[in-house]
């Protein structure tokens, strides 16, 4: 694909965007299944295993997985991963868990469409499903020693300096 081929894609979404602002925002999400006995999470969204590409709303096919998508997957990944850490640590047996993730975004801003528009994510919401014979206090502060060890949900909440460079 060309610039002019891109163009030519995205001029139908950035003139409705311009018409209908509303029609950019979006709610995105990722959910995934934590395995307490092996450590890990399974991602029920996404495409594995397929390049990366556009989203719908900027031209894609949705053919191809969505960088965009795919943080709110990594968000899951990490919540679930350390979820089941944390709670085989307190001795919490999982009966059953689960990591969704729910992210807001204006593509008019990455698409340039308005200079007011943000470009990203404005709003992420993580929320656990949570099976489990613990008491409330237990789930509470596994809860909370989940939020405070995931690198992911740390680094979106606290900032991270990117450093851009050019080889």
């Amino acid at each position: 694909m060309d610039a002019e081929q891109l163009r030519e894609l995205q001029a139908p979404l950035k003139s409705k965007y311009k018409v209908d602002p509303t029609s950019a925002l979006q709610t995105l999400r990722a959910k995934g299944r934590v395995s307490q006995d092996s450590i890990t999470v399974a991602i029920e969204t996404g495409k594995p295993g397929i390049p990366a590409g556009l989203h719908p709303a900027t031209g894609g096919d949705g053919s191809t997985a969505c960088s965009a998508d795919m943080l709110l997957e990594a968000l899951v990944a990490c919540a679930g991963v350390t979820l089941a850490s944390v709670a085989t640590a307190m001795s919490i047996r999982l009966a059953s868990a689960t990591v969704t993730a729910e992210g807001d975004i204006d593509f008019r801003g990455t698409l340039g469409v308005a200079k007011d528009a943000p470009v990203g994510f404005t709003r992420i919401q993580l929320t656990f499903g949570i099976d489990t014979d613990a008491p409330t206090d237990k789930v509470k502060k596994m809860i909370e020693l989940t939020e405070r060890y995931c690198v992911v949900a740390q680094t979106l909440a606290n900032g991270a300096s990117i450093d851009i460079a050019v080889e």
